[in-house]
């Protein structure tokens, strides 16, 4: 069963790589993919805006309020 497979993995590489067969089967990997409705796409990508807005924001504020304390305790 080992030397199957060590045969068959020298001969796929022996051949070197075929651009055409490439294509077909990204074709055929491409129509297995669910893409998403347009109304899902848009709710998802305004939900993953939402998120990095308000994480900067956290994070601006956070950094603001550490700059602030190191004043106070450095000034």
């Amino acid at each position: 069963m080992a030397k199957k497979n060590e045969a068959e993995i020298q001969q796929n590489t022996s051949t070197g790589f075929n651009i055409v067969k490439f294509l077909e089967e990204t074709k055929e990997e491409l129509g297995k993919v669910v893409w998403p409705s347009r109304q899902q796409l848009i709710s998802e990508s305004l939900a993953v805006l939402l998120m990095v807005t308000l994480v900067a924001t956290f994070i601006y504020l956070v950094d603001n309020f550490f700059n602030w304390a190191a004043m106070q305790v450095f000034k």
